[in-house]
């Protein structure tokens, strides 16, 4: 979606020093975009910069952290003063968050939703101002599955994802007149080094044992078949160009199937759900609900 004949669309992905961030950087810059990457460490994208040179193209890192006010828009400014317009904002940057509700500080919620709402905003009030003057430009969302099913320990995360989802659905409304786009993309288990890095199960009370270890369990199934986060650079690549746009775009292992099972699912079967006490009985009606084997065995 280029708004000018001719005119290198500038995109800038936001967290591309890893996983789908990365993969989405890549991809873009080898469909013929003019790709800036934000990085919170320049010194410590080798990998980004390595993969970039092996695929032939070139990444301009913006050292920029999304939970800071003035880091964005200084790395903002700067990429607009370099290509003198954003055409594809990709906001990916984002942190994991395991805790039951009792478990959770108010702080953790605060830190993760500065980073995967807050963020994100911030990236957007950077960019609007001229994508409004020119009447174009795109937004693209990477919200999660599990911004539209509550996933089990992981309330910070949750809470941040739902409240993403619901500014990107605001937001498409409020650009629309503007001739902006807006995507939300909707990953389930991607290849990622954020499974590394969320590895924390509070259960300081002891009693959620059941909840932390399904937790864990849902994603020992998903990396087993986690999806190449190049797959998903392609579905962004596709929302970006698309003559035919969605506002939400479910991808990657089990993100198409709890999509779309989720506004059929009684409330009562999603509260019996985690009533269940036998973790196989708990595997199989999660299944029959979602369409998703969670089993290892």
């Amino acid at each position: 979606m280029s708004d000018t004949a001719g005119v290198q669309p500038v995109a800038v992905v936001t967290g591309a020093n890893s996983g789908i961030g990365r993969a989405t950087a890549i991809h873009l810059a080898t469909q013929g975009n003019r790709v800036f990457g934000t990085v919170r460490s320049v010194a410590k994208a080798e990998k980004l910069q390595a993969m970039a040179e092996g695929a032939g193209v070139e990444i301009e890192l913006v050292e920029l952290d999304v939970a800071d006010d003035s880091s964005v828009a200084t790395g903002f400014a700067e990429i607009l003063d370099t290509a003198g317009r954003v055409d594809h904002l990709v906001n990916n940057a984002g942190v994991g968050g395991n805790a039951v509700a009792e478990e959770c500080p108010t702080s953790m919620y605060l830190d993760v939703m500065n980073i995967n709402l807050c963020g994100a905003v911030r990236c957007i009030q950077a960019v609007l101002p001229q994508m409004r003057e020119r009447r174009s430009g795109t937004i693209v969302n990477i919200t999660s599955v599990t911004g539209r099913v509550a996933a089990l320990a992981q309330s910070p995360y949750v809470t941040s994802k739902w409240a993403f989802e619901g500014l990107s659905e605001g937001l498409a409304q409020e650009l629309a007149p503007f001739g902006i786009r807006v995507a939300i993309i909707e990953p389930g288990v991607t290849k990622s080094a954020i499974f590394a890095k969320n590895i924390d199960a509070p259960n300081s009370t002891g009693a959620y044992d059941a909840h932390y270890r399904r937790m864990f369990q849902f994603y020992a199934a998903g990396m087993a078949q986690a999806t190449d986060p190049f797959e998903v650079a392609e579905v962004i690549h596709q929302a970006i160009t698309t003559d035919e746009p969605h506002l939400r775009y479910p991808v990657s292992w089990c993100g198409p199937e709890m999509s779309a099972r989720h506004d059929r699912i009684d409330d009562d079967d999603w509260i019996g759900l985690g009533a269940i006490a036998d973790d196989d009985e708990y595997n199989r009606r999660f299944a029959e609900i979602f369409g998703v084997d969670i089993s290892t065995s």
